[in-house]
């Protein structure tokens, strides 16, 4: 029986009905606000913090001397923790909008279909290279300082374009942790994916997957990683590993219970696949996960 937990900050953010966006360009020594989510979209600059830790969802990772992330998840929760960034000379630069920055069929337009795609793979978070930060770090360097609000509004519309054109940007939070669909424009993938997601906790046949899309298993599995960029026990794994790393978070049930909730067959078999893909057991996880947690 799962026993829910509910202590990660529901962050209420300045931007008001009247405004487009917000903005908040700070110097700071250090990274003191906790995990947190809010309803609104996100894009966030970190400059001069190696070392830092960044964790959106259930994906945690050490950054170098620059960062750009996209979240634009509701509730999706996410913090940058001090942990060994040793600089006292940081620059965070936060842009924070609504989803009705769009609103209703605007960001449907022919003219706005990479920007939509991204915010749909921001609900797990997007990172982005070194290439595209340089490219859209003069707009954001100047952002702040625009006193005319319909300017900004169209350089910040600019900023998001140039990141749209990014191809080798990477998604962070596993699409189950963020409750989330992948996205795929083949309809076999589709089903498949749907299937998955609601039987992740059965032992899944290859030989099942390929009968529900009408394939061989043979054709099916090159079918599947060509359209998907996985095997299909990657993708098992992965979908696995979402819900396990969420009830790790929100619950208080042992590890052996999510182990074999999320449709592993064995708890050491589990932790092994946990520490290859997270590095770090799902003990060590979970018990990082709550200190990043503490409310103030």
């Amino acid at each position: 029986m799962n026993e829910p937990i509910n202590n990660i900050i529901n962050e209420i953010t300045p931007l008001s009905e009247k405004d487009c966006f917000y903005i908040a360009d700070r110097r700071k020594s250090e990274f003191t606000y906790p995990l947190h989510s809010h309803s609104e979209y996100e894009l966030n600059y970190v400059e001069n913090a190696a070392g830092v830790k960044r964790i959106v969802g259930d994906s945690v990772e050490v950054i170098g001397n620059w960062d750009l992330t996209l979240i634009a998840g509701d509730d999706l929760e996410h913090v940058w923790e001090q942990h060994k960034c040793t600089s006292k000379n940081i620059r965070e630069i936060t842009i924070q909008f609504s989803k009705d920055l769009f609103f209703e069929n605007f960001i449907h337009k022919n003219q706005f279909s990479s920007i939509r795609k991204m915010l749909e793979n921001a609900q797990k978070g997007i990172n982005f290279p070194m290439e595209t930060i340089m490219k859209v770090y003069p707009m954001l360097d100047m952002l702040s300082s625009e006193r005319s609000g319909f300017h900004a509004v169209i350089k910040l519309l600019n900023i998001l374009y140039d990141l749209s054109m990014c191809e080798n940007c990477h998604t962070l939070a596993s699409s189950s942790f963020a409750q989330t669909e992948d996205n795929t424009d083949s309809r076999r993938v589709r089903k498949i994916y749907e299937y998955i997601n609601n039987h992740y906790q059965d032992d899944i046949r290859l030989e099942e997957l390929a009968k529900i899309v009408g394939m061989t298993p043979v054709a099916f599995s090159r079918f599947f990683k060509l359209r998907s960029g996985k095997t299909i026990s990657e993708y098992i794994i992965d979908i696995r590993l979402g819900n396990a790393t969420r009830l790790l978070v929100d619950t208080t049930n042992s590890i052996a219970e999510i182990c074999y909730d999320c449709g592993f067959n064995n708890v050491s078999n589990f932790n092994r696949i946990f520490k290859k893909r997270k590095e770090c057991s799902p003990k060590v996880f979970r018990e990082n996960y709550r200190k990043t947690k503490l409310i103030i």
